[in-house]
């Protein structure tokens, strides 16, 4: 995988930030809030190249809409797919366009109608696209009614970007509240460690169980090894960060029927989850 250079930029910002960091700050409160500031410079050209891969899926599926629904058109009117095609390679179809070109150009050259199509799915490499094609090439090789099959294959396209839409919406009302749910944890989190937790330290027992066992006669010796707060903070940290990041996942596949998708919701909510953590720790 080739890395952009805007990568290579963030992830040199986010190690400059870190060496500054742990020059001038190594062992003050604050230090851990700049070490998630550096990973946020760092990571971010990958979440924003992640969001963009996510906007161009969305438009190449609705501008292979519109293709079909042109290709569809220029057949019933009886011409051929393949001069059909080639007369749509002057449109404009957005993050489509160059591979409609591209369609076009091998068709042009005298590769089968087929095969080219073939070669325009796995460039594009999205599922619906995938499925319609391969009707299309069906069709085509069967020589049946292109016509019909095509015109079959854009309303079935238009339905499922209809049902996507529908579900979009449907399920938006789900993230705001998996949002807010997920910042009322932080807070209650964050008034156990240092509201309800310092009154209850050294009145109880937090403590963690640990087995000496010398043999089988002698049995096991149990000894107690107190939690002191930094311990017990650095738990509920690694609770929030966990919580965050299977909550994004899982946002993400409610809402865009895609783990990858759930990515960036990830990255939120962990970021978040640490940034305000280790501010509100700096601060106090």
């Amino acid at each position: 995988m080739r890395i952009k250079k805007v990568a290579i930029v963030g992830i040199s910002a986010g190690l400059l930030i870190l060496i500054l960091d742990l020059i001038f700050f190594r062992g003050e409160k604050i230090f851990s809030f700049i070490v998630g500031i550096a990973f946020v410079v760092a990571a971010m050209p990958f979440v924003l190249d992640i969001v963009r891969e996510g906007k161009r899926e969305e438009e190449v599926s609705e501008m292979f809409l519109e293709f079909s629904r042109n290709l569809a058109e220029s057949v019933n009117t009886g011409t051929p797919i393949s001069k059909s095609i080639i007369n749509m390679a002057k449109k404009n179809y957005g993050a489509l366009t160059p591979h409609v070109q591209k369609l076009a150009n091998q068709i042009s050259l005298g590769i089968p109608v087929g095969r080219a199509l073939e070669t325009f799915a796995e460039d594009v490499d999205n599922k619906v696209i995938r499925r319609a094609v391969a009707l299309i090439r069906e069709a085509e090789k069967a020589g049946g009614e292109i016509d019909y099959i095509l015109e079959s294959v854009a309303n079935s396209i238009s339905e499922v970007e209809k049902l996507k839409k529908e579900r979009k919406s449907a399920i938006f009302n789900l993230i705001v509240q998996g949002y807010i749910i997920f910042f009322i944890f932080i807070g209650i989190m964050l008034v156990m460690e240092f509201k309800i937790l310092p009154l209850t330290y050294g009145t109880s027992s937090f403590g963690i169980a640990t087995g000496d066992i010398s043999s089988f006669s002698s049995g096991v010796t149990m000894s107690a090894e107190k939690l002191n707060p930094a311990q017990i903070s650095q738990l509920f940290l690694y609770l929030l960060l966990t919580q965050g990041f299977f909550a994004g996942l899982t946002i993400g596949k409610l809402s865009e029927g895609s783990i990858k998708a759930g990515i960036k919701h990830s990255f939120i909510l962990t970021i978040a989850a640490f940034l305000i953590s280790t501010g509100v720790r700096a601060l106090i």
